[in-house]
């Protein structure tokens, strides 16, 4: 019951949900989501497009001077450490691969900057892999409906909701978590009053 109440929600509020980095290739994608850590995608969309416009190919970023990247990327944050993963990123697909992301999980969380989250949502959203993604949004949303005991880290969270959604579903639910956790259920000021699901919400008393 409860679960059926929570995916009809997030149906009804997220009915198609899509990933909000833009992106064109494979490579571009994968880049988005790994300076997506610790920003926003809206940041990075700011960005991306810049950096991907003056360095069209991997063989241009492995070869780009760090200072410019740094100076592209400046506004998301970590921009020294996501400047040289962006390089180190770059040089595996294009001397290692072909110029193709991999679908090898072990090769791509061996990346600089990509670990299972970042892997979860690239297979999840490029390959459409069944996977779900924990990040900062899906963890609350997760805790506070009870999906996941509050004390559990991301890898338990994940399997916790793995159990609880049909496989076939687990990129759409990853999504609408993500979403639900970004415009609804937010860290600060959440919009509990409107939310049809306060009555599950393990913190209702202390958000409406």
């Amino acid at each position: 019951m409860m679960m059926s109440r929570i995916e009809e929600y997030l149906d009804e509020l997220f009915s198609e949900p899509k990933c909000e980095l833009n992106y064109t290739k494979d490579y571009e994608l994968l880049i988005a989501i790994m300076l997506s850590a610790q920003s926003t995608d809206k940041r990075v969309n700011s960005v991306t497009p810049i950096l991907f416009e003056k360095y069209p190919s991997l063989s241009d970023l492995k070869n780009a001077d760090i200072a410019d990247l740094e100076e592209i990327i400046r506004s998301v944050g970590s921009f020294r450490k996501k400047s040289m993963y962006i390089k180190g990123i770059s040089r595996m697909l294009d001397e290692e691969c072909g110029g193709v992301v991999p679908t090898d999980r072990e090769y791509l969380e061996s990346m600089p900057g990509i670990g299972r989250k970042t892997t979860n949502v690239f297979l999840s959203e490029f390959y459409n892999y069944p996977a779900i993604a924990v990040d900062t949004h899906v963890e609350r949303v997760s805790k506070r409906l009870g999906l996941a005991p509050k004390n559990s880290d991301v890898l338990k969270v994940e399997r916790c909701l793995q159990r609880k959604f049909k496989k076939e579903l687990w990129s759409k639910r990853h999504l609408q978590l993500v979403l639900f956790g970004r415009y609804h259920c937010k860290a600060v000021k959440p919009e509990c009053i409107n939310c049809k699901l306060q009555d599950l919400c393990k913190e209702k008393r202390k958000n409406i």
